[in-house]
């Protein structure tokens, strides 16, 4: 038997303890839910934490389905009471809620959402907004059309994602969330002529947005309920 069989048989049996190691943690506990297009995947790594916080060792109680959620709440950055009560009840309610996929989330529809009303996208905007939210930012789109302007901004960074309220009446998860970022935003007119902004120039935005989920609902996705300026 030549030197590179047994080195290709060596890494096989190791990938294969590997594999079989993964399965069996995998299988102690419940099926994982599937996240929904809004709260993107589950078990991505948290932000970092701040200096001098020591790390929380999950004991075997915590590994149980029903700790899992306020496991992850512990890896949450350090928010107000209020907003960790808020939290704790909508995990209470939902046992699919992972805050900090939800944090991800968000960030993915405030992306997706800015960019489907610059282009004028009233589907996307459809499945991502409220019947209020899509109507003003319909509203807004018919009327750059009538004037025959277009948008031609982009959204450079998502400086900041911090949860300022959340909680849960009568079963309808509410999570409010403020965003900084930096936007070059550009108006064209019928011509192609800017007519206002620069791409070249950034400007630092603060939006205040809430989403909302009824938590006995089937739908994973939570939709945009309430938009407002920092």
């Amino acid at each position: 038997m030549t030197p590179e069989i047994v080195i290709l048989a060596m890494i096989a049996a190791f990938l294969g303890l590997r594999l079989y190691s993964v399965l069996g943690r995998r299988a102690e506990h419940e099926e994982e839910p599937i996240p929904g297009r809004f709260e993107g995947r589950q078990g991505q790594p948290g932000p970092a934490r701040p200096h001098g916080q020591k790390r929380q060792e999950t004991k075997a109680d915590e590994r149980a389905p029903g700790n899992l959620a306020q496991q992850r709440l512990r890896e949450m950055p350090l928010a107000s009471p209020a907003v960790e009560r808020g939290l704790s009840a909508i995990a209470a309610a939902d046992r699919r809620f992972d805050a900090l996929a939800f944090m991800e989330g968000a960030r993915s529809a405030y992306r997706m959402i800015l960019e489907a009303f610059w282009n004028g996208d009233k589907a996307e905007l459809r499945g991502l907004c409220d019947d209020d939210v899509y109507d003003s930012f319909s509203s807004a789109i018919d009327a750059r059309l009538e004037a025959g302007e277009t948008l031609d901004n982009r959204l450079v960074r998502i400086d900041e994602v911090t949860i300022v309220n959340a909680g849960l009446e009568s079963g309808e998860a509410r999570i409010t969330l403020r965003f900084r970022s930096d936007i070059a935003a550009v108006t064209r007119n019928a011509e192609g002529l800017v007519v206002a902004g620069s791409l070249d120039d950034a400007i630092e935005a603060v939006d205040v947005w809430t989403f909302s989920r009824m938590v006995n609902s089937a739908d994973p996705d939570w939709v945009l309920e309430e938009t407002d300026a920092g």
